[in-house]
């Protein structure tokens, strides 16, 4: 299983990444290990805001490639809830990502 995920930096700005490790790759960013993403480790990281899961890399990839091109406000927007088919309907199929629960 892989992971696209968006982290709630302390500027207020998202990251997003992907991992096929969801747990270990947050200890990363939050602990700023080495290991973890060079923007989080000048960003402060403080939480992770949304994830969605798929069977394959590329899939993660692609959705984490076109996520990144997404305006603030449409990030926003996804991580309040908004489904994936408001904003990439045709750049990805959206259908093959499952959002995950966070906490």
């Amino acid at each position: 299983m892989y992971y696209t995920y968006m982290l709630r930096c302390a500027d207020n700005s998202i990251y997003t990444g992907m991992t096929n490790d969801l747990e270990k790759r947050m200890k990363a960013h939050f602990s700023k290990s080495k290991n973890g993403a060079k923007y989080t480790k000048s960003h402060d990281a403080l939480r992770l805001e949304a994830a969605w899961k798929c069977k394959d890399k590329s899939l993660a990839c692609s959705l984490e490639a076109y996520m990144k091109q997404l305006t603030k406000k449409q990030k926003e927007e996804l991580i309040g809830g908004a489904r994936l088919a408001t904003y990439l309907k045709g750049k990805v199929d959206c259908r093959r990502y499952g959002r995950v629960e966070v906490c």
